[in-house]
């Protein structure tokens, strides 16, 4: 039996994005015509359109279609713009659909980019972003989203590039695993 992904991208934009006032029609548009199990392992890719997290490689998972709707729609990318995709797959393929140039970084060494991007995002979560995320924002107005998670639920965050620094704004919770690598640092105690 063949599955009829098309339906099921349209069927996730329905029940799943626009519900959680993703309403940013660029972004329910690319997600309509991104074609998102083909960045999984075939035997996965049933569970493209499903409303989890889907691994994608060792360590590192696609965000819930919700969450990545989410977290594009705080990010709020325009065409033209210079992006930066950390892990993120799924990501890096709307902010394209939408217009910006994408750079992808899916290396050992996630917490050291290359270069200064308007856009940054991450689709596994971390127990922090890491400075070099946050110096990766180029001009004022630049963008970082991210989920920082150390206990049984994580945060989306924002962080925004002013004049004057960076600021952080809490989103919205979720629970997406750790990456590998971007656990959170145990203290000793006594």
């Amino acid at each position: 039996m063949s599955v009829d992904y098309a339906a099921q991208r349209y069927i996730m934009v329905d029940s799943q994005v626009r519900t959680a006032d993703v309403t940013d029609y660029r972004i329910q548009d690319a997600m309509r015509a991104v074609e998102r199990e083909k960045l999984l392992a075939p035997e996965k890719a049933y569970l493209a359109y499903a409303d989890v997290e889907v691994p994608y490689a060792p360590g590192r998972w696609l965000l819930k279609p919700r969450d990545i709707g989410k977290l594009l729609q705080a990010l709020r990318p325009q065409p033209g713009e210079r992006a930066l995709a950390i892990a993120a797959p799924y990501a890096a393929a709307v902010m394209e659909a939408i217009g910006l140039a994408v750079q992808r970084l899916d290396g050992d060494d996630l917490t050291r980019p290359d270069g200064q991007y308007d856009v940054v995002i991450c689709e596994g979560a971390v127990a922090k972003a890491p400075e070099g995320w946050s110096a990766a924002l180029g001009e004022p107005g630049a963008r970082l989203g991210a989920v920082e998670r150390v206990g049984p639920v994580g945060r989306a965050v924002l962080y925004l590039r002013t004049d004057s620094g960076v600021g952080r704004r809490d989103l919205f919770d979720c629970g997406p695993p750790i990456m590998a690598g971007f656990e959170p640092q145990t203290a000793f105690t006594f």
